[in-house]
């Protein structure tokens, strides 16, 4: 390959989109085993690669030249070939994390920092903290003097950022901290960026704390590496367009509200609309229990369709691209709101209360049942959605007012 990335696994790298974003050329992505690494680049068949997680310290004695960054932080993972074949270490996670601290307008001045995390990436977010005036930056791990046992006892922390991959895809239910508390908390980086809000940035959300993800951060570093191939100097308006895009393509359009409300006729115009994929957890259900919903309240009860559905959620929340209609009661248990909210944008499609549609749904047969489910109901519907829709016109009507404001949101 001529530019790339290495690595061992690399199976849901973001770096092939953005690169092939930034400019017309080929990105390749290839996992390499540890004991491949040498051999790879002293045959130096390639012009420019990046270099991720576990070889950002592997790769540095193989390279001819390191860059004063990537010295003081101890990781490259940027290498490019020059003019003589020798091989140039460099490290643009610095420039691309400094960017999304700026990005973010969240500012280290005068700031007790807490690093989650020990590794390299924590020591570029070190790095970038201390030649951004931070007062004071405490590094936690596993095993250190401030570890996850005694973290809590540390006393106005202003600004959080985990530089861990607790709450990565899959493993995306976890948080490496309970932002609570750290009561002065006043922003929070997370350099994950799948999901698109992890269990942390969750938190923040929650508590009105200035959070963001790490899709900037990888945007940003890209460009740097790019420029970096090419000998260039791309404008950083190019990664705030990237960001933009790569948001849109991945935000999950989840729609809530009440049985009959629509949804799911919504959701298949929506999904032609955006070619995104359409996904009904009800139908999803269905199918992994082998009969239908009815079927299933009238043998095993409600609590069990509770079970199914949020199992259901739990795995098709952490897809992307998707336009998710979900069942009625999806919002009656809060895990299920975390799982479709970490990468959904989440729509409550209301319905006036006469016009829902109560055939064959076992919790809503009648007007009187259904409006004791409305008046449980809409209070959740109103604090898990982003955005409440009129859906009291034609599906189609309410599809376009989705996607305008889903666009909105998201695009701009």
């Amino acid at each position: 390959m001529e530019y790339g990335l290495i690595g061992e696994h690399l199976s849901h790298s973001y770096s092939k989109q953005i690169h092939e974003l930034l400019g017309h050329y080929s990105y390749e992505i290839k996992s390499i085993a540890p004991g491949d690494v040498p051999d790879f680049l002293l045959k130096k068949q390639f012009k420019g690669i990046n270099v991720t997680i576990p070889y950002k310290k592997t790769v540095i004695p193989f390279c001819d030249t390191v860059s004063p960054v990537a010295q003081r932080i101890g990781s490259v993972n940027t290498i490019t070939v020059d003019e003589d074949g020798k091989l140039c270490g460099d490290n643009s996670d610095y420039f691309g994390f400094l960017y999304m601290v700026q990005n973010a307008n969240i500012t280290f001045t005068n700031k007790k920092v807490l690093v989650l995390g020990s590794g390299g990436t924590a020591r570029t977010v070190q790095a970038v903290a201390e030649d951004c005036g931070a007062k004071e930056i405490t590094v936690v791990s596993r095993t250190g003097p401030v570890n996850y046992e005694n973290v809590y006892e540390q006393e106005g922390v202003d600004i959080i950022v985990n530089a861990t991959p607790v709450g990565m895809y899959p493993n995306t239910e976890n948080a490496p901290v309970e932002l609570s508390r750290f009561p002065h908390c006043s922003g929070v980086l997370d350099v994950t960026y799948n999901p698109l809000f992890s269990r942390l940035l969750l938190q923040a959300k929650r508590l009105g704390i200035p959070f963001t993800n790490g899709l900037s951060m990888l945007a940003a570093q890209a460009k740097y590496s790019s420029d970096l191939f090419f000998r260039q100097n791309t404008p950083l308006e190019r990664v705030d367009g990237i960001v933009r895009e790569l948001t849109a393509r991945f935000t999950n359009i989840v729609l809530i509200g009440m049985p009959g409300s629509g949804k799911t006729t919504v959701g298949k115009l929506l999904a032609q609309d955006t070619q995104k994929f359409f996904a009904d957890t009800d139908a999803m259900i269905e199918e992994e229990a082998g009969i239908t919903i009815p079927e299933i309240f009238e043998k095993f009860g409600e609590e069990y369709f509770r079970d199914l559905e949020s199992a259901v959620i739990s795995k098709i929340g952490k897809e992307k691209g998707q336009v998710i209609a979900t069942g009625g009661g999806a919002v009656l248990r809060r895990e299920n709101y975390l799982n479709l909210k970490q990468n959904g944008f989440i729509v409550f499609l209301k319905r006036d209360v006469a016009s829902l549609e109560s055939k064959g749904r076992p919790l809503s047969a009648g007007t009187e049942a259904i409006e004791k489910l409305y008046e449980k109901r809409l209070p959740l519907y109103r604090e898990y959605c982003d955005a409440e829709m009129d859906g009291n016109g034609t599906p189609n009507e309410a599809a376009k007012k989705v996607l305008e404001v889903y666009d909105e949101n998201t695009c701009h």
